[in-house]
């Protein structure tokens, strides 16, 4: 199936740091490119990769599993490794939980993490009815676009797949296990008004990690999809500060060589 237009993957060769970013569940790289294009504009060697049944079609998205999606920024973030002197890993919602568990498993391969309205939980009774009722209802009603900016859209889909939010809740209750090997510098970003993800979500991750540097910012003009509402700059500034305090010298070498590199449109709708 062919990609939705702006859902495409996106690549920028920079310097010795680089930045894996890692989307949302039914979103796609849209609503973190602008995220990306900044710190790519300051010489970091940036991926944001579209994960397996996402960019196309609700129906492709079903015949996936949370294996597919890890697995996809899991060799993402082996690539960076092996082409960068020093890695971050960045993700919004179910972005945020794929973050924690790179984290969690990868160890000191990542220098940090930077965290929007991570997802850690699928709330509410119909979560514990998934188990039975994607057998016989396919879809529900989507989450995009929980934003509050006007005008701004969340490139995603407009139903949710039951057999993948299953999927979804399995996953989140596996990365809620492995919180404690969380270790890295960490900045957590959420928005009290997220119409999607609960803030005690957050809550719930800031109390479990081991991490010992943490950041906690509070998102108050926007909604759930914030990399493209009224705090965006503010996120986009944040990570960007946070990477320069953590591999200062790096940075000022990237910097200092920015202009001869290409963005890319490498990448693929389809896991493996």
């Amino acid at each position: 199936m062919p990609v939705l237009p702006g859902a495409e993957p996106y690549r920028h060769e920079g310097g010795e740091v680089g930045v894996l970013l890692c989307h949302g569940f039914t979103g796609s790289p849209q609503s973190l490119r602008p995220w990306a294009e900044y710190l790519a504009g300051r010489g970091l060697t940036v991926s944001l990769p579209l994960l397996p049944g996402h960019g196309t079609r609700w129906q492709d998205m079903q015949l996936t599993t949370w294996h597919d999606w890890y697995a996809e920024v899991d060799r993402e973030l082996r690539e960076l490794t092996a082409r960068c002197e020093r890695v971050f890993v960045m993700g919004l919602s179910m972005g945020g939980a794929l973050t924690l568990r790179l984290a969690a498993k990868h160890g000191d391969a990542i220098s940090g993490i930077v965290l929007v309205n991570p997802g850690n939980k699928v709330h509410g009774l119909a979560a514990y009815a998934l188990p039975v009722v994607r057998h016989f209802v396919p879809t529900t009603k989507g989450i995009a676009s929980d934003i509050a900016k006007a005008g701004a859209q969340e490139v995603g889909y407009d139903r949710v797949p039951l057999h993948a939010a299953h999927s979804l809740r399995r996953f989140f209750r596996t990365v809620d296990g492995e919180l404690p090997q969380v270790t890295q510098p960490m900045v957590l970003l959420h928005s009290p008004q997220d119409h999607v993800v609960p803030p005690v979500d957050s809550a719930r991750i800031l109390a479990r990690v081991s991490s010992t540097d943490v950041k906690e910012i509070l998102l108050e003009q926007s909604y759930h999809v914030a990399t493209l509402d009224h705090d965006m700059e503010r996120i986009f500034e944040e990570s960007w500060a946070f990477v320069t305090r953590l591999a200062p010298e790096l940075v000022a070498e990237g910097v200092g060589g920015v202009g001869g590199a290409e963005d890319t449109g490498k990448g693929s709708a389809s896991g493996g």
